[in-house]
């Protein structure tokens, strides 16, 4: 059985405010921390948090949740290759409601033969081959 990629949403979502995604998103980080589910992330989704909590001026939020999400993710984070980037490309024609984000993602995904993803995010609903797992439908 191949790991369930994590998407941005999912730590940000079980770190963020109350809100219904939350208690299913830290559902899922603590299954991964407990070693429960065979997980895997990429860079891109560390650099997206970062990104964003720096945008909206939460640095230290933004450092606390990434370096979270970083520890229980060791050893378990994809790099984003250059083949990665022009894959993302290639797909950018074929998905154009994915944003380039999801792009890379889908594309690390492919890269890794990776076919499941946990996140709230329905865009990637459009992929064939790819089962986006909801997080309130998780456990």
């Amino acid at each position: 059985m191949s790991p369930v990629f994590i998407d941005t949403n999912i730590p940000m979502y079980a770190a963020g405010v109350l809100h219904p995604l939350r208690e299913p998103s830290q559902r899922v980080i603590r299954a991964i921390a407990r070693g429960e589910l065979e997980a895997v992330t990429d860079a891109e989704v560390l650099q997206e948090i970062l990104y964003r909590y720096l945008h909206i001026g939460e640095r230290e939020k933004g450092f606390q949740v990434f370096d979270y999400f970083r520890r229980i993710m060791l050893g378990h984070i994809l790099p984003v290759e250059d083949r990665d980037v022009q894959r993302a490309r290639e797909l950018a024609e074929e998905y154009p409601t994915l944003s380039p984000r999801d792009l890379i993602h889908l594309a690390v995904m492919q890269h890794y033969n990776i076919h499941e993803i946990i996140t709230a995010d329905r865009s990637f609903d459009v992929v064939p081959g790819i089962q986006r797992i909801d997080p309130t439908m998780f456990g």
